[in-house]
């Protein structure tokens, strides 16, 4: 599902990562309360996730602003589930965060 997003410009976290495999129930757990806890955040505006061979996925976040993008990454929740990614769910990750300027589709 493409996310509906409003005119530009706003904000934008793409997260890559590569699922290690470990702890599947657990990751799926942690997975939904955060798509739950971000859904409830104040400037968030929608996501699109996709998932690749060998683990690989992308999930891309869009935000109204940069202090939503730094007040969802200083949530406690939030900090406690990328500890425990780093721990347990992901063999590698990336994270970029962008301004979009542009946007357009059909």
């Amino acid at each position: 599902m493409i996310a509906r997003t409003p005119p530009p410009p706003y904000w934008v976290v793409i997260f890559s990562a590569v699922f290690s495999g470990r702890e599947p129930e657990e990751y799926a757990e942690t997975a939904a309360r955060m798509n739950k806890l971000m859904l409830e955040s104040p400037g968030f505006l929608g996501y699109e996730t996709a998932q690749g061979e060998g683990g690989a996925e992308i999930t891309v976040c869009y935000w109204d602003s940069e202090e939503a993008v730094r007040t969802w990454k200083q949530n406690a929740e939030h900090m406690a589930a990328q500890k425990r990614g780093r721990e347990a769910f992901y063999s590698a990750y990336h994270i970029r965060v962008g301004k979009v300027e542009r946007a357009y589709g059909f």
